[in-house]
């Protein structure tokens, strides 16, 4: 079952490469004019920071700290300052982990804003990245069931089609239920689809229940389908979680435009942090992918402070959510390299941004972990 699993996780990263050179390859080369980032060795021409892009009012629209950083300007200025252009490469969300995963690999592009379990594969294939700043305290994931279905639990599901699309981050959280109550994922029929095809499995009974992130909420509300767990109900670092990852090597040999792009997402997280935008932060958090009321919804349901939800602090939550994502990879066979996920996290940038935005006591420090 692992093998089969692993030969549908791979299908997906081959799909996802096939269409490189004409997505992420056209949107960096062109926008860099065909020199990427200049390498690691001469000056560098341009920085190029790659995310989840949706189509909205005819052009490609970037949410939440991304699309602010691009709003404020502010890191464009002092990138230009230096003689050096700042790109946002635009992925799509049907295939973003393999395509960025790439567009590393390649060093066609310097950072990206993506999720957890891509990162990790990535570098268990030999790339080498760094979390130079975490975005926020992490996303719920919900368990629907289709209307009509009486189940109340993960249990009641023993045995149904249970619509999963692996290797993506969300598999984390379901497998931890899973294992909670005792149970393994080959007690039910996981099928792998995308999640936007998800809904019209589940109004035609083709699926009995999924796995999804805040469209869920999206799905109870059009009658398709019930949540009956998320992972409010669960510890922190079960949440799905998305950060700002960088190019180890791009990190060692820039430190300083590394601080740049940091800086330049912490102050987005203040903007966010301040409960006077919240308005305008679901707004653009909304843009082509959900209604403003689902988003609303998806953050009050996660009961986190909305000053802290935007938090950039490195906490013993994150450091043990990426312990748990690198030990999983490697247990269901998805990454055949172990990967240290100390290594991954480099605090020092966040630590700067705080001292030089005067940021202490801003938002509130991580609790401890307990032994």
């Amino acid at each position: 079952m692992v093998d089969q699993y692993r030969k549908s996780f791979l299908s997906i990263v081959r799909r996802g490469l096939l269409g490189i050179t004409a997505m992420l390859g056209c949107a960096v080369v062109a926008a860099c004019g065909g020199s990427g980032s200049g390498g690691d060795a001469g000056p560098v021409k341009t920085v190029t920071i790659a995310s989840i892009a949706y189509p909205y009012q005819g052009k490609q629209v970037f949410n939440g700290l991304n699309g602010i950083v691009l709003e404020q300007g502010w890191l464009k200025e002092q990138l230009a300052k230096k003689g050096i252009d700042l790109v946002f490469a635009p992925v799509s969300t049907a295939v973003g982990g393999p395509l960025i995963n790439e567009g590393f690999s390649g060093k066609r592009i310097d950072f990206a804003s993506y999720g957890d379990f891509p990162a990790v594969i990535a570098v268990s294939g030999g790339v080498p990245l760094k979390i130079v700043a975490p975005v926020g305290q992490g996303q719920d994931v919900y368990l629907i069931v289709r209307k009509g279905l009486a189940a109340r639990r993960v249990e009641d599901l023993k045995g149904k089609r249970i619509a999963l699309h692996r290797g993506r981050p969300w598999e984390l959280p379901f497998s931890k239920l899973v294992d909670s109550k005792g149970l393994k994922l080959t007690d039910f029929k996981i099928v792998n689809i995308n999640p936007s095809a998800t809904p019209a499995a589940l109004e035609s009974g083709s699926v009995d229940a999924a796995v999804l992130l805040s469209d869920g909420l999206l799905v109870e509300q059009k009658g398709i389908g019930r949540v009956i767990w998320s992972t409010k109900e669960a510890p922190a670092d079960w949440k799905m979680r998305a950060e700002l990852f960088a190019r180890k090597d791009f990190v060692d040999a820039h430190p300083d435009l590394t601080q740049l792009v940091v800086d330049a997402f912490v102050r987005a997280a203040v903007w966010s942090s301040d409960e006077a935008n919240r308005d305008g932060v679901i707004q653009r958090s909304s843009r082509g992918a959900l209604p403003p009321e689902i988003v609303a919804k998806d953050y009050a349901n996660s009961g986190i402070p909305w000053r802290e939800r935007f938090s950039p602090l490195f906490s013993p939550a994150l450091r043990t959510h990426y312990h748990s994502v690198a030990d999983y990879a490697l247990e269901r066979g998805l990454i055949r390299n172990k990967v240290d996920a100390d290594a991954l996290l480099d605090e020092r940038f966040v630590q700067q941004a705080i001292k030089d935005q005067k940021l202490e006591g801003f938002w509130a420090q991580p609790a401890p972990a307990v032994n």
